[in-house]
């Protein structure tokens, strides 16, 4: 993590330099960190136990047996 301390002039060039480092993270590190957002939300509304989780469905494709002759 970064520990640099940026000043800036204006909000609007702190805002832009914001949007710039969110667009160099990748989808899943932003996807991430809103999850992490919503469960904090949830935890301060003391509702964590009933926060929704987002749910993964892991396929695995069949393939019939290959025969080699």
């Amino acid at each position: 993590m970064d520990k640099t301390i940026t000043r800036f002039d204006s909000l609007k060039a702190m805002k832009s330099d914001e949007y710039r480092a969110w667009q160099r993270l990748p989808g899943r590190d932003r996807i991430r960190a809103v999850m992490d957002l919503n469960l904090d939300l949830y935890a301060m509304k003391r509702q964590a136990a009933d926060a929704p989780r987002l749910q993964r469905t892991v396929v695995k494709p069949s393939t019939p047996d290959r025969l080699d002759t």
